[in-house]
């Protein structure tokens, strides 16, 4: 049976730090569904198919990723995906809370599993909130993104 893990986000926009839980997670499962949840409260700096784009071509050479959005609860779309996990990823204690929160109710909901994975030592001051508030001031972003492919 194939081993499928949900990576759900709002990914505005997909940093390294995403892009190295993608990778480590690779080495769990089989295939991860890079999903983009549309949240209306939440205004984004890219719109979705921009986010959709530049994820798609990061893994354009990547056949066990699979980029997806949706706009219901996460664990009703890891269901419809076929996906077994859900992954996340913390960068410090502050994050594990909400984590953990969230994997519970998912859990008692739908029996899935999460796994979380902590974010490698040398991305942890990394996060979109921080990379589009760069972009605002006209910063140059390309150390805290991957590299995209044109």
């Amino acid at each position: 049976m194939k081993r499928i893990a949900l990576f759900p986000g709002t990914f505005d926009p997909f940093t390294i730090g995403h892009y190295s839980l993608v990778r480590r997670g690779l080495e769990l499962v089989d295939e991860i569904v890079i999903s983009i949840g549309i949240n209306d409260r939440k205004e984004a700096y890219f719109s979705l198919g921009e986010r959709l784009e530049m994820i798609r071509r990061i893994y354009s050479e990547e056949t066990r990723v699979r980029i997806e959005a949706y706009d219901s609860l996460t664990v009703d779309f890891a269901e419809k995906m076929g996906a077994g996990f859900i992954l996340r990823g913390i960068r410090s204690i502050n994050d594990f809370e909400y984590e953990k929160n969230i994997a519970d109710v998912n859990r008692r909901l739908s029996g899935i599993e999460t796994f979380i994975l902590f974010t490698e030592p040398e991305h942890t001051h990394v996060s979109s909130t921080i990379v589009r508030e760069l972009l605002r001031y006209g910063k140059d972003i390309s150390s805290f993104i991957p590299e995209v492919k044109a």
